[in-house]
Formats: C-alpha cells, sequence, structure tokens
C-alpha cells in the first residue's frame, strides 16, 4: 500500500511540475510572438542572453555548491551543444512569428524523433527496430501537418523543422554533459556561447528596446528557465512514460490560445499530426524503457 501511494503521489507532482512547464511554453509562445513585432530573431536571442546570464549565476550563488558548479569540464562540448542549440531556438523564434503556434508546437514535438535516428550515428547507439518504426511513425506526422502537395511548405515550416534538428544535436550533447556538468552550468554556458552569435546576427539593426518590448523579452527570459526548471522536476519524479503525455497537453492549449489571441484556426490537420508524432514519441519512450529496465528520465524540451 505504502509504494502505490508513494507512486501516486510522484504521478500527481509530476504533473503539477508539469502543469508549470505547459503554462511557461504557452506564455514564451505569446511573449515571443508579442516581441517578433518590434524585434528581429537574433535580437530576441541576444536579449535573451544578456537577461538569462546573471540570473543563472545569481541562482548558483545562493546554491549549496555556489559559483562552483559553473566550472564546466567540457568547453569544447558546451560549445558544440550550443551551437547546435542556437539553430533550434533560432528556427524555433523564427517559426513563431511566421506560423500559427499550434504548427510550431507540432512540429517543435519531432525533436526526440530525431535524437532518436541520430543517437546512432552520434553516440554508437544501436538503431533498434521500434527506433527506426518510431522514427517513421513521427515523419509520417511531419506529412500530416505540413501536407507538401497540397499546401505550400512555408518558411516558418521549414525553420522549425530545422530547428527540432538543432534540438535534436543539443538534447544528444547535453546527454553528454549532464555526467559532468551541473544543470546550471549548461543553462549558464548556453546563453555565455550564444550571446556573442546573436549579437553579431543582430548587431546591424541593434537598438534599445522600448519598456514595453523589456517586458516582452524578460517573459521570454523567465520562462524558457521556468520550463526547464519544470520539466527538470517532473522527471525526478515520474518515469519519461508517464511525464511524456502529459506534455501533449502543450498542442491542444495552444492551438486555444492561438485561435483566441491571434484568431488561429483549430486545424485538425495539425492537431492529428502532432498526436502522431506523440505516440511516436511515446513508442521511442517505452522502447528505451524497456532496453535499459531502469526510469528513463529522458529531457524531452531544449527549448
Amino acid at each position: 500500500m505504502g509504494t502505490s501511494q508513494e507512486s501516486r503521489t510522484a504521478v500527481v507532482g509530476a504533473a503539477f511540475w508539469m502543469g508549470g512547464a505547459l503554462t511557461s511554453f504557452v506564455v514564451l509562445a505569446v511573449a515571443a510572438r508579442e516581441v517578433s513585432q518590434t524585434l528581429s530573431t537574433a535580437e530576441i536571442m541576444l536579449f535573451r542572453c544578456i537577461i538569462s546570464i546573471p540570473i543563472v549565476a545569481a541562482l548558483a550563488y545562493v546554491s549549496s555548491q555556489g559559483l562552483q558548479q559553473l566550472v564546466t569540464t567540457r568547453p569544447g562540448l558546451q560549445i558544440a551543444r550550443n551551437l547546435a542549440h542556437f539553430v533550434g531556438q533560432f528556427g524555433w523564434l523564427y517559426a513563431v512569428a511566421l506560423i500559427p503556434l499550434a504548427q510550431v508546437f507540432a512540429l517543435e514535438f519531432t525533436t526526440p524523433v530525431w535524437v532518436a535516428l541520430l543517437a546512432p550515428l552520434v553516440l554508437r547507439e544501436r538503431m533498434t527496430t521500434t527506433r527506426a518504426i518510431a522514427a517513421l511513425i513521427g515523419f509520417v506526422g511531419v506529412l500530416i501537418i505540413v501536407r507538401p502537395g497540397v499546401l505550400p511548405l512555408s518558411p516558418g515550416a521549414i525553420a522549425m523543422l530545422i530547428g527540432a534538428v538543432g534540438f535534436a544535436f543539443s538534447m544528444i550533447a547535453t546527454k553528454r554533459l549532464t555526467r559532468t556538468d551541473s544543470p546550471l552550468a549548461i543553462l549558464f554556458y548556453m546563453a555565455v556561447v550564444q550571446l556573442p552569435l546573436a549579437l553579431a546576427l543582430g548587431y546591424s539593426s541593434l537598438e534599445v528596446p522600448s519598456w514595453g518590448t523589456t517586458f516582452w523579452v524578460l517573459i521570454v527570459s523567465l520562462c524558457a528557465l521556468s520550463a526547464h526548471f519544470c520539466i527538470a522536476r517532473a522527471f525526478l519524479l515520474a518515469d519519461a512514460v508517464v511525464v511524456a503525455p502529459m506534455d501533449f497537453l502543450r498542442l491542444p492549449v495552444i492551438a486555444i490560445v492561438g485561435m483566441l489571441l491571434y484568431g488561429e484556426t483549430l486545424d485538425l490537420w495539425v492537431l492529428a499530426g502532432g498526436a502522431v508524432i506523440m505516440f511516436a514519441n511515446i513508442l521511442n519512450v517505452h522502447s528505451e524503457r524497456a532496453t535499459t529496465r531502469t526510469p528513463a528520465h529522458v529531457k524531452m524540451h531544449d527549448a
């Protein structure tokens, strides 16, 4: 009885933290859409880095481990991870400004599918039959969403698919970094490495943002950090098999938000394609869990 009660409590706790993650991602998308009206994608990333660095440093300073936890033993891998993450984040922010928010989130869900395909190449992991099937199912989900030949393939959809690949490489690098570096160190170097990249791309159009724009950039930065934190807490409490289905709630919620705030239509093709992609992700998580016979604490996001 005790174990069963503890299990239920863990699931409830994970649901609470995933609710926080869902709220963070939805508010992040809305804030990014709002700020994209006045700032370029590179400028948004630049100001996000400027805001994130002191916040992460302060969190490290007040924690029990102090600033020492920000020291990395693998600077090369940190740089490689953040070059990939920069591509992912740039694609995500670019897409948010151009295509319906539900389509952005649905295509972002392909990230774990790309991880399953790329991990055997990068980490020398075995390509299992289930991984291959999950990747194929995920690809079918993408086709349902973008419907090539029926709809023109928009620049925003292309950017998000490229961004998903960038996120996948970033997640693979993160898997290695977590063996030696703290989560705060990973977040810290994400901002430090990406700041000069964003500055180089956005320098020509750089202007001091207005107070209203600064507010939205601040929301983008804070929500990105809180989403990471909430997801980490959820995976500490429950298995990825439990958490992954909760994450799919982001898609219908953002579809409703997009409809209410921006007049976006509830596209059943996008919802159906997102459901297919999410099924592929859950299938892959179940397979990994059965293979390792340990809790599959898989990092699902890298926004």
